[in-house]
């Protein structure tokens, strides 16, 4: 699932491409699904004619907002891409919502496994109200982030992927996130010294920003795999310390490199670094 760099690199991407300003002159919809709200239907009538006054990311999700006051918001989940490419192009078989521009452009909605959503709403907030704070917001102080952990009495890896806590994180930079700290996924949060929840908060921004820096993570060569609206791949895979590791050396202390599963989820550690 493209996590909150990923995400950031397509809104870059589209922002780059010139569509803020543009208009939206048609819509597309091969699979009604995709569409959350409103109907498909509704969704084509009401989108065409749209202009774009700003692209932006919150958490996970991509958001255009529209000079008229609807915001259309993109949930890529699991296998979800957007491409931006010619008309002219054969639409592909998972190519579930088409976009059409007044330039003679597409913005297409890829997903060979049917998860991702396009929601089409007057408020964000009715759908981002529970969302918790953005990780690498200059508002999201040190400070902010202990006094919000101190009381969880969660382990560390499923707080991180929780949502509601922090917005963004998904597998790979949690586990990336807790590697750099020294942390084992299992440790209590509420537990943790200020010390170690400072090296904490700084490792998830360090990681996160290395993620953008590399255009994010491409981990295989599937269609299934992330590429930017661009169709480039992300560099930051090479630059991974124990996500998809497993059996490798560790850069730090040349362990081998861990799978353990936590709340469900499969985690990569360094046994000897990550000691819980």
């Amino acid at each position: 699932m493209p996590e909150l760099p990923e995400v950031q690199i397509i809104v870059n991407d589209l922002i780059n491409a010139g569509l803020i300003g543009k208009a939206i002159t048609g819509a597309k919809v091969f699979w009604k699904k995709t569409i959350a709200l409103p109907s498909a239907e509704e969704f084509i009538q009401t989108i065409s004619g749209q202009t774009i006054s700003n692209i932006r990311r919150r958490a996970k999700y991509i958001i255009f907002d529209f000079q008229s006051g609807l915001h259309l918001l993109i949930h890529l989940r699991m296998s979800g891409k957007l491409q931006l490419i010619s008309p002219n192009t054969e639409p592909d078989k998972h190519e579930h919502v088409i976009l059409h521009f007044s330039d003679k452009l597409d913005l297409r909605f890829h997903d060979t496994r049917k998860f991702g959503r396009l929601t089409l709403v007057n408020d964000p907030e009715s759908i981002f109200g529970s969302l918790g704070p953005e990780p690498l917001d200059n508002a999201f102080t040190v400070d902010i982030f202990k006094k919000r952990i101190q009381s969880k009495n969660r382990q560390l890896k499923p707080l991180l992927l929780d949502q509601t806590f922090i917005a963004g994180l998904g597998n790979i930079y949690v586990d990336e996130a807790l590697w750099e700290a020294k942390l084992h996924p299992k440790q209590i949060a509420s537990k943790l010294s200020g010390k170690k929840l400072d090296t904490l908060y700084h490792a998830i921004r360090f990681v996160l920003q290395k993620g953008i820096d590399n255009l994010g993570t491409t981990l295989g060569k599937g269609k299934s795999n992330f590429y930017s609206a661009g169709q480039r791949r992300g560099r930051n895979a090479e630059q991974l310390n124990v996500f998809h590791r497993t059996g490798q050396t560790c850069p730090h202390c040349s362990t081998k490199i861990k799978r353990i599963v936590v709340g469900q989820r499969s985690t990569h550690i360094c046994p000897k670094c990550q000691d819980l």
